[in-house]
């Protein structure tokens, strides 16, 4: 599976996200809002998105979003294998800046990386922080099941962060909320 596509939607362009888009993907990421929910809410801070970015580039499979209407980079998200479910692939690592919540974007962004992915693999697999509760809402509107699946990392400083796993496969997909709303 090529994890770096171009993929195009009505209102979106995803292309391999380049060192290039690192200041145009901070200016989305610096706002503090994005990460308020978020298991790691320090990545507007500059050497935390430093760290994320380069750690997208280097696993492969990073995405930048484009607003087609402006061409402006509105967020990001990523392809890796999943280490948790066998043959399956993860998307993740997706953020969108704050004008783009809550409506179509994200719709288009998961339909467009979905539509490619399971043309691939069975399933399409998703790590959400546990405590996240816009994110898990935002797949139950998208049609992930909650597997039962959990994970906690520990970081160097005592943090322990847990996550929860959604699953999406070929047949949820086809009949899903997300192909009814293309």
């Amino acid at each position: 599976m090529d994890r770096q596509p171009t993929l195009e939607g009505e209102t979106l362009w995803l292309r391999p996200l380049a060192e290039a888009d690192r200041e145009a993907l901070f200016a989305v990421a610096s706002d503090r809002e994005l990460w308020a929910l978020h298991p790691q809410h320090d990545r507007w801070q500059r050497p935390v998105f430093d760290a994320m970015f380069d750690e997208a580039l280097a696993q492969g499979g990073a995405l930048a979003v484009i607003d087609k209407r402006d061409e402006r980079i509105i967020g990001s998200s990523q392809y890796r294998p999943s280490g948790k479910v066998p043959g399956a692939v993860e998307i993740g690592w997706s953020f969108l800046e704050r004008a783009h919540w809550g409506g179509a974007s994200n719709r288009e962004l998961k339909r467009l990386m979905l539509a490619h992915l399971l043309v691939h693999a069975e399933q399409a697999v998703f790590r959400v922080g546990s405590g996240n509760l816009r994110s898990r809402r935002a797949m139950e509107k998208i049609g992930g099941r909650l597997l039962d699946l959990t994970e906690e990392i520990a970081f160097p400083d005592g943090r322990v962060i847990g996550h929860v796993f959604y699953a999406i496969d070929r047949e949820s997909f086809a009949a899903g909320p997300l192909m009814r709303a293309a």
